[in-house]
């Protein structure tokens, strides 16, 4: 009775860990961040940007649905549009797809993480912790670089666009 009882709490805790944390993907974590960073801020400054590429291992899409830090009050998964010579930034209210074995760049004039209600400056030389939320693999926690403004990243992001008009938030 007892191999029995040990034989049906083991089933019970891999299916429960299966459905909590999903599968591995080849022994690889079911999302990767790569290259996190973001821009220092000057003082009273309320809002940034955190850019980054998103791996998804999966043979499933994935959706990057939000997140947070405790760098700022709210996280918001956001994408960057010229439209009439005017920069446009609207939240993904469904958040960001991300298809099966394939990555999105996460990059200056297009989507980004918007971090709003900056607790307090972010400052070059130091990072910031932050955790995304994916429909299916779940919270993914990381440590975000700050760069000083105007420096190069180091990646190959690019840098942000030149704004010719005004920029509207939606």
């Amino acid at each position: 009775m007892r191999v029995l009882s040990a034989l049906l709490i083991t089933s019970l805790l891999a299916i429960v860990s299966f459905d909590t944390f999903g599968a591995s993907s080849g022994g690889k974590p079911l999302v990767d961040i790569e290259h996190p960073w973001t821009m220092a801020t000057p003082g009273g400054a309320t809002t940034a940007a955190a850019f980054m590429i998103v791996h998804n291992n999966q043979n499933v899409s994935d959706r990057l649905i939000g997140g947070s830090t405790p760098a700022a009050r709210s996280v918001e998964v956001h994408e960057m549009t010229i439209v009439n010579n005017v920069m446009e930034m609207r939240e993904l209210g469904g958040g960001l797809a991300v298809p099966p074995v394939a990555s999105v760049a996460l990059k200056p004039g297009s989507y980004h993480i918007m971090l709003l209600g900056l607790i307090k400056p972010l400052v070059a030389g130091t990072s910031i912790e932050m955790t995304l939320n994916f429909q299916h693999a779940g919270p993914i926690s990381f440590v975000v670089p700050v760069q000083a403004m105007g420096s190069d990243t180091g990646n190959t992001q690019g840098q942000p666009p030149a704004m010719d008009g005004g920029m509207k938030m939606q």
